[in-house]
Formats: structure tokens, C-alpha cells, sequence
């Protein structure tokens, strides 16, 4: 079964990333503009919500492509929301190649849990809003409660 991310998923990510219709310096080096968008993003280059709005919607179902093909056991709506908000903020490579991972197609979800909290760092330093979206998608992953963000 193909999941798409709910809407709950959806709020979730959005509040994380937040609107920028600026490209701004993601304190890492990457240009990023909208909510989150980094491809081919230029410094100066502005946008309308609208764009915005369309670079969301296009970035999140490559994620969304990107967990259901990589999560080869059965998990729950929240679970994939929860890694889809994951894989948003760090990419699908991250992901594929995480120790997060690893453990959850091992079906060891506590241990997979466990993960969100090694990736809390930013260009080397670890970032108080990292923490806090990794502690959320990690309430979400094992409890479906959306609510602690």
C-alpha cells in the first residue's frame, strides 16, 4: 500500500519549515526559498506563496515516493508521516542510508525511534529547533500525537 502523508502530516511539516518567499542561507550553505525548497535555488531569487505553495506539493511527493519505497515492512500513518517530515528536512539519501532506518525494516521500532534523536545537528552544531522537531516526529513516530511542536 502507497501512503500519501495526512493532513495532520502535512500541518506538521509546514510549521517546521515555515514560509520564506525570500532564498535565504539555511545556516548550512544551502539556498533554500518557500517552505524548504532547495533545488536550484539562487541567493536574491524571490517568489510568490503561490510557487511556494507548488515547490511544497512537488517536494513532498518525491519524499513521500521516497519512504514508500525504502520502508520495506508495515507501518502506520503516522509512522510515514513522521519520516516523511524526516526525510523533507534532511533528503531521501539521508534516510536511505540511516541506522533510522536499518532498524525499522528490522521491525525494530524503538531502536528506529531511538534514531530521531542523532540528527539534531546543523553545519556541525546542534540546533535547539532540530531538537525540537526531531523530539515532535518522534512523538508522532511511536504515539500519533501530532500536537508537541
Amino acid at each position: 500500500m502507497e501512503f500519501v502523508t495526512s493532513q495532520k502530516g502535512i500541518d506538521f511539516i509546514r510549521s517546521y519549515e515555515s514560509l520564506r518567499l525570500k532564498a535565504y542561507d539555511d545556516s548550512t550553505g544551502v539556498w533554500t526559498i518557500g517552505y524548504g525548497h532547495t533545488a536550484g535555488i539562487m541567493p536574491d531569487m524571490t517568489i510568490t506563496e503561490s510557487q511556494a505553495v507548488d515547490y511544497f506539493k512537488t517536494d513532498l511527493k518525491s519524499f513521500e515516493r521516497s519512504v514508500n519505497k525504502y520502508v520495506v515492512v508495515p507501518i502506520t500513518q503516522n509512522m510515514f508521516d513522521a519520516l516523511v517530515s524526516f526525510t523533507f528536512n534532511l533528503g531521501a539519501g539521508t534516510l536511505k542510508r540511516s541506522t533510522l532506518l536499518k532498524k525499522l525494516n528490522r521491525n525494530d521500532i524503538d531502536g528506529a525511534a531511538a534514531e530521531f534523536d542523532r540528527f539534531i545537528y546543523a553545519g556541525g552544531k546542534i540546533m535547539r529547533g532540530l531538537v525540537r522537531r526531531r523530539a515532535a516526529e518522534k512523538e508522532i513516530f511511536l504515539n500519533g500525537n501530532y500536537l508537541n511542536n
